[in-house]
């Protein structure tokens, strides 16, 4: 095979004529974590002056892996094609590793597939929301977490959550030991255990379901409540689980069993009197095409990174729309603020959209991403500026660096009191 000539391999070129002579010149990922949290965005250059694109590389937990890929793998593969040619270009970077999909490889194809509808929005003068066909809504109404240590803690942040017009609320509340997720926890919570600092399951059986009671007593019947699991329970205990909290009427139930028992989600959704949202773990487009089609999920809630980008989630959108699925992306501190453009995007031109998870970016978010969408009133209003109408001033990202491990510090600590490891 011959070598790249000034970057540009000659097989990746397409075998058709370009109309023009607008050409990718560059591609490269650029890793900041303003929020402490790394994220990853993806910027494609053209010979047009002042004509970039940016995209949501961003895997979080191996930022690393991903910018590698995009520098030494997907960039030559770039250089010198037209950045009309999404569909083809998506296409041959997705198959070029032959192994397949994943969340890295899918987070850097992902970065380069937003950054090509971003040009292909500001080429045309148009928000990309309208090259997918236009509004059916005017904008994407959000939910937020609120947490804390005890379940009066949790409470009085859902009604500060409530006072900014939100009306739908997820309620997580800490528990005894280092394991809880979407609440702090706190060590020690089982002296005498081999693990004292571990996560007990049954404990959060018993409790989960007074925290919605106390939710739904104290926050009103017209608060729609949700809860996730994070796919820590096997497929009896998700069952109880469900029965336990119909009285509470819950807006979805997310992730209550492990991916690995996927194929079981028919089980769980036919116990459960509320909606079944799963799917944020899943790194294959035709994996999450199988949770629509199989019956396991009222709500599918990928993140859109992992399964390649805005490309492929559009055909996920139109399965949604046959089969009567909604859709819920995941979108908390770990989705950039371009991720979350490309969200709401997709949210306000399909009738499949149920409800987006929704994040505030703290203030050095908004100056390293100028344009970043605000929540108002409990919703998120898309861009009118061309493309996605969110910028990165790199000056500003690079103030803000990256620190390795912090996910897998946290991880390593998810463990039950006997001292098994559990997920995360």
């Amino acid at each position: 095979m011959s070598a790249p000539v000034d970057g540009v391999m000659p097989q990746t070129q397409a075998p058709w004529p370009a109309r023009d002579g607008l050409r990718v010149t560059g591609v490269r990922p650029i890793v900041t974590a303003p929020e402490g949290v790394p994220l990853v965005v993806v910027r494609v250059d053209t010979n047009d002056p002042g004509l970039y694109g940016l995209g949501c590389a961003t895997f979080t937990q191996r930022f690393h892996a991903v910018a590698t890929t995009v520098e030494r793998h997907v960039a030559p593969m770039l250089i010198g094609r037209h950045p009309a040619d999404i569909e083809d270009i998506t296409r041959m970077v997705h198959l070029s590793s032959y192994w397949r999909g994943g969340p890295v490889l899918n987070s850097a194809l992902s970065g380069v597939d937003q950054a090509l509808w971003d040009i292909a929005g500001k080429r045309a003068g148009m928000p990309v929301y309208e090259l997918l066909g236009g509004r059916v809504r005017a904008a994407a109404e959000l939910y937020l977490h609120a947490g804390g240590a005890s379940m009066s803690e949790t409470i009085a942040e859902a009604h500060r959550i409530i006072a900014d017009g939100f009306r739908h609320v997820r309620v997580q509340v800490g528990q005894p030991g280092l394991g809880s997720y979407g609440a702090p926890g706190k060590g020690g919570g089982y002296p005498g255990r081999p693990n004292p600092d571990g996560w007990d399951v049954q404990h959060y059986l018993r409790t989960t379901p007074e925290l919605m009671a106390r939710a739904r007593a104290e926050l009103g019947e017209e608060i729609e409540l949700l809860h996730d699991v994070h796919h820590r329970l096997t497929v009896k205990q998700a069952v109880g689980l469900v029965r336990a909290l119909e009285p509470y009427r819950l807006f979805f139930l997310e992730d209550p069993i492990p991916l690995e028992l996927y194929d079981r989600l028919p089980e769980v959704r036919a116990a459960a009197p509320m909606p079944i949202a799963v799917g944020e773990q899943v790194s294959s487009v035709a994996d999450a095409a199988r949770l629509v089609t199989g019956g396991g999920v009222d709500l599918l809630r990928v993140h859109v990174s992992a399964v390649g980008g805005l490309t492929p989630v559009r055909k996920l959108v139109a399965l949604c729309e046959l089969m009567g699925v909604g859709t819920a992306w995941h979108a908390p501190a770990d989705v950039s603020p371009v991720g979350a453009a490309a969200n709401v995007a997709l949210d306000v031109t399909t009738p499949a959209f149920a409800i987006q998870e929704g994040h505030v970016y703290n203030d050095a978010t908004l100056e390293v991403f100028p344009g970043t969408l605000v929540p108002r009133g409990g919703y998120l209003y898309p861009s009118d500026a061309p493309g996605w109408g969110v910028d990165l001033d790199e000056a500003a990202a690079a103030a803000h660096p990256p620190v390795t491990h912090l996910f897998e510090r946290w991880a390593a600590t998810v463990r039950r009191p006997d001292g098994g490891i559990e997920a995360p």
